[in-house]
Parts: C-alpha cells; sequence; structure tokens
C-alpha cells in the first residue's frame, strides 16, 4: 500500500499535511466527475443499453472490496438455473495486444488481467476483457447470446447502459476518510449510494452482508486439494490484493501459523525472483494470486479457495431483484 493510500484510511486524517496538499486534486476530480454525469443527464453523452439484461458489481472506493467472490456467486446462481452468462470486465494489469478479447480458464492472466481469468476458471463461463464496455457487450451478445451479462467493476462508466446495480463495500475499511481522489479513497460520493438497487458489505454484521466461506486449501502447482499435518500448517502469507489483512484473516481463522507477510502492490505481475525464501517453507496465497503463478509454482505452495456466502436477508433482496430480469 501506497503512502497516499495509507493516509486514506487514517482515523485523524485531518491531522495529515499529504491530504491536504491533495485536496485540490479531489476538488478539481470532483468537478469533473459532475461534468461527466450532467452530461449524461443531458444526453450530450449517450448511454448505450442492450437488450440482455446487464448487472454491475462494482464499487464507489478503488481497493480491494470483494467484487470478484459475489460475481462468481451470481455466476452459479444462474448455473443452477441454466441459463447462459457472460461476464465482462476491464482487465486490469493486462497487456493484450488486441481488445475486446476473450478469457478462458487456461488464458494467460498477464494477458488478460488476474480476476477475469480467476473467474473464467471458476465458473467455466467466458469472460470478455478490454476497454471499452460496450464493445465488450456487443462481443458477448454476437458470440454468446447470453442471457444475462455480468459487469465486474464498471459502475461510474455510465456509456454502459445497466439494468441492475450492486455495490460492495469493504465492511472493515468502509470509505476510509470519506474523501474523493486522490485525497481519499472515493471514485463518487457517498450520496451515490442512494441511486444504488442494493448496498453489500463484504463481512461484518450490517443488515446487508456475506461472509467469505473457506473452500480449503489447493496447491498452486496443479489445483489438487491440499492436505495438511499439524506441524506443515505454518508459512509465509504472499500476497498482492488491495486488502491483504482480509486474507490473513482467514489464513488465522484456517490455522495457518504466519510466520512472514509479504505483501505487494494489487495486480502484481509475480514472478519466480519475487519468492526468495527458503524453497522449504510454506507459501500461502490468495486464489486471484494462484493464475499468475502456477506455471513456476513449487509443490509446498498453497492458496486458500473462498466463496461469498451471503445473508439470509441479503439472499433474499438478490434473489427479488435477480427476478426481475429474466
Amino acid at each position: 500500500m501506497s503512502l497516499i493510500e495509507k493516509s486514506w484510511y487514517k482515523k485523524q486524517w485531518y491531522l495529515n499535511p499529504l491530504t491536504w496538499l491533495l485536496l485540490p486534486l479531489s476538488l478539481i476530480f470532483c468537478l469533473l466527475s459532475n461534468l461527466r454525469k450532467v452530461l449524461f443527464k443531458l444526453k450530450i453523452k449517450k448511454t448505450i443499453t442492450s437488450h440482455v439484461p446487464l448487472i454491475v458489481v462494482g464499487n464507489i472506493s478503488v481497493g480491494g472490496n470483494g467484487k470478484t467472490p459475489m460475481v462468481i456467486w451470481l455466476c452459479e446462481y444462474y448455473k443452477n438455473l441454466n441459463k447462459n452468462v457472460v461476464v465482462i470486465s476491464r482487465g486490469y494489469g493486462g497487456t493484450s495486444e488486441s481488445y475486446p478479447c476473450e478469457v478462458d480458464q487456461h488464458s494467460s492472466p498477464y494477458e488478460c488481467g488476474d480476476e477475469p481469468v480467476l473467474i473464467a476458471k471458476r465458473t467455466h463461463y467466458p469472460v470478455i476483457v478490454g476497454p471499452n464496455r460496450v464493445e465488450n457487450i456487443k462481443l458477448a451478445i454476437d458470440k454468446h447470446q447470453p442471457d444475462v451479462i455480468i459487469s465486474d467493476d464498471g459502475m461510474q462508466h455510465y456509456k454502459m447502459g445497466r439494468h441492475l446495480e450492486l455495490c460492495i463495500v469493504d465492511s472493515k475499511r468502509q470509505f476510509g476518510n470519506g474523501l474523493l481522489m486522490p485525497a481519499g479513497p472515493l471514485r463518487e460520493t457517498k450520496s451515490r449510494l442512494k441511486s444504488i438497487d442494493l448496498v453489500i458489505e463484504n463481512g461484518g454484521d450490517s443488515p446487508l452482508h456475506y461472509v467469505l466461506e473457506q473452500g480449503g486449501f489447493y496447491h498452486v502447482k496443479d489445483n489438487k486439494p491440499a492436505k495438511f499435518k499439524k506441524a506443515q500448517k505454518s508459512g509465509i502469507a504472499v500476497s498482492a490484493i488491495g486488502n491483504p489483512a482480509r486474507f490473513e484473516t482467514s489464513l488465522t481463522q484456517a490455522n495457518i501459523n504466519i510466520i512472514e507477510k509479504h505483501h505487494f502492490r494489487d495486480h502484481h505481475k509475480f514472478t519466480i525472483d519475487d519468492f526468495t525464501h527458503d524453497s522449504n517453507i510454506n507459501i500461502f496465497m490468495t486464489e486471484k494470486d494462484a493464475v499468475k503463478c502456477k506455471s513456476f509454482a513449487k509443490d509446498n505452495w498453497y492458496y486458500l479457495k473462498v466463496d461469498a456466502k451471503p445473508n439470509a436477508l441479503t439472499h433474499e433482496k438478490l434473489i427479488k431483484l435477480l427476478n426481475t430480469l429474466t
């Protein structure tokens, strides 16, 4: 986490000189963002809405809020209904030579982005990535004729019409200091939450939330389930995600003794040179990071599988909203 990002979550942020230095830039960001919204409201800029129902799973803040587990939950829900789904994504961190491009479970995370490859691997649904969401949608419809399209992020892409918006909020970090970027973590002000269909917290005890249910450990090298003897349940926690503390808490809950913590920036492109530890020491990582390390992983590298599990009220409200689409 950078110095600026750390400043977002300080309790007494108003005592931080860096925050005050960045406030003028946040004001410019606010003016430009609001101008853009006005242009769409006045239809000077056009919103293009497809005939296929589109669900946006996003947030109003930057950083890891837990969107991907909810995207996977939605895919599994529709799979049980025998519905055809396509997921679209920006494919952040990918370096494909052409867009939009289609992702499957065998695609390179360095070309397509780590989260799209993870979603494709877990759901076996097609994932289409590219910076132009409207083009992604067109390819999804032309090639796959989906019943539903799910957008992983994209809440602020107002050119992309949507039929349902789900906002995921990290229960621990919430909205940080409540300021817009770069002085704070917000892409939009909290007033935006009033227009969102459902605001769901990742963790916590709010009325609408989901928890991350652990699905066991797997070998990074071959995705086979891992079994540990008690003496083996210790090692190094390695993560390149927005909120590594959440992952490390999950490891502790799984009775893993963390002897070291290695943090990298979100979407970091791992190489074998990032792992200079004793090769006999276990490595534990997230499933998102594992897709980037599979080609050079050792036998004692493991990832923890997690799934979103909505509480009863969230599940009820989700089903009601989803039933209005198809």
